[in-house]
């Protein structure tokens, strides 16, 4: 095990620093589309296109890897992501800005799918749950950790754009020296949505409901907390407790999940979810800070464990010879309510005030626990299980995006493996 930690340990470091910088990066941006003016629905279009930009580079950017490779594509995408950061500062625009958003989200899925390839191929069956695990701690950590660099400037000046622009470069330097071997990765033909849903409606109503209330938080929250008026220390601190608490139940609630109806877990996860959010709302009322950090440690360590749940509910039912393909699917569930969720939060907010985002997100979570309950009476359990293992809530998720981007190596239709092989790897 500590041979693989050892090999995997500079792609980590990278992948670290990529969400130190993104996570202080989509926080900052918020708070600057306020300062600028901008109205709550906009900033909400802005910071989706982050989202729509990752599906877009799911689906396209492993044809730049094909083309150039994976060391020398994770330095294009660091350095174009490098650059967009400061394109922030040249053109004070919504519109200009929604487009790089989509841009960092491209380079972004492009640089997550290279990493998390090698971090698949350097583990194996035994190991694999335990460097998910470090690869789950990680993006917390790095999201989290990544907020108090908020209060190292000032959001209105340049300061912290520079910041980011800088830490995205060095990110380069880990897996640019790296001596681990690019992976060799296979190409598995795709699962439509319908063929998922068919599968398991529960894990599919679950990732997208899941998406919906992760892709609200991680983009819109800095809004609310400001909105709210809390100084830049207390929003960093805010934003801070909701992602680090998303380390702190994943093992518990998976292991409980494996033991008893994964369907029953959801159920309880998703209703202290509803109850966490709320929370949030009485607390940001409160002249106590204390309380409003403690609903967001709350809130984190309970919704960012729907997702893996949902993830683990589609792998028991489905077969064990297409979890690649099922991988895909769940990504585009994620992704399409992580594209929503920040619109949907942002006209919300506008409309009714900015405690609309944390009731829209305990109505989603109620419309989940009563579709699960209904999904209990239908089908009751009494599948076999697959191994629960650790998955992040961020916007991108371990193996699941690395194995959907493969379709885009698929030039015409497979025979058999021998001419996958060739085709992939042509000399």
């Amino acid at each position: 095990m500590w041979t693989t930690i050892s090999s995997v340990a500079s792609l980590l470091l990278s992948y670290g620093l990529l969400l130190l910088a993104n996570g202080m990066f989509n926080t900052l941006l918020g708070l600057r589309s306020r300062l600028e003016g901008f109205s709550t629905e906009i900033t909400g279009l802005i910071l989706s296109a982050y989202f729509v930009g990752m599906l877009f580079g799911a689906m396209n950017a492993a044809k730049v890897v094909a083309r150039a490779g994976h060391i020398r594509s994770f330095a294009a995408f660091a350095s174009i992501m490098s650059v967009a950061v400061l394109a922030h500062l040249l053109v004070i625009d919504p519109w200009f800005w929604l487009f790089l958003r989509a841009v960092c989200g491209f380079c972004m899925a492009g640089m997550v799918m290279i990493v998390e390839s090698w971090l698949n191929e350097r583990s194996n069956n035994d190991n694999r749950g335990r460097v998910l695990s470090l690869y789950m701690i990680t993006s917390y950590m790095g999201g989290g950790f990544g907020q108090f660099i908020l209060t190292v400037a000032d959001p209105a000046s340049f300061e912290l754009f520079s910041i980011a622009s800088i830490i995205f470069s060095i990110a380069l330097v880990p897996i640019l020296l790296t001596r681990a071997a690019a992976p060799k990765p296979a190409a598995p033909e795709r699962m439509s949505m319908k063929d998922l849903y068919k599968i398991s409606p529960v894990a599919v109503v679950g990732i997208f409901s899941a998406g919906l209330s992760n892709g609200s938080v991680n983009s819109m929250a800095p809004v609310f907390a400001k909105s709210m008026n809390l100084p830049l220390g207390d929003i960093s601190t805010f934003m801070a407790c909701l992602l680090l608490g998303g380390m702190l139940l994943q093992f518990p609630v998976g292991r409980l999940s494996d033991r008893f109806d994964r369907r029953t877990i959801l159920i309880i996860a998703t209703i202290c979810t509803t109850g966490a959010a709320l929370a949030i709302n009485w607390a940001s009322h409160q002249e106590n800070g204390l309380f409003l950090f403690a609903a967001g440690l709350c809130y984190g360590a309970i919704a960012y464990t729907i997702y893996p749940m949902s993830s683990a509910q589609a792998n028991d039912l489905a077969d064990k010879n297409r979890l690649v393909q099922v991988s895909g699917g769940i990504l585009f569930s994620y992704g399409l309510g992580a594209s929503l969720g920040p619109i949907a939060s942002s006209q919300a907010m506008g409309a009714f005030g900015p405690e609309a985002m944390f009731y829209l997100i305990a109505g989603n979570t109620v419309l989940l626990a009563l579709f699960i309950l209904a999904r209990i009476i239908i089908r009751p359990s009494g599948t076999t299980k697959a191994r629960f293992l650790p998955v992040g809530g961020l916007g991108a998720s371990s193996k699941q995006l690395y194995t959907s981007v493969q379709e885009t190596f698929r030039r015409k239709p497979r025979k058999n493996a021998g001419t996958d092989s060739q085709e992939l790897h042509p000399k």
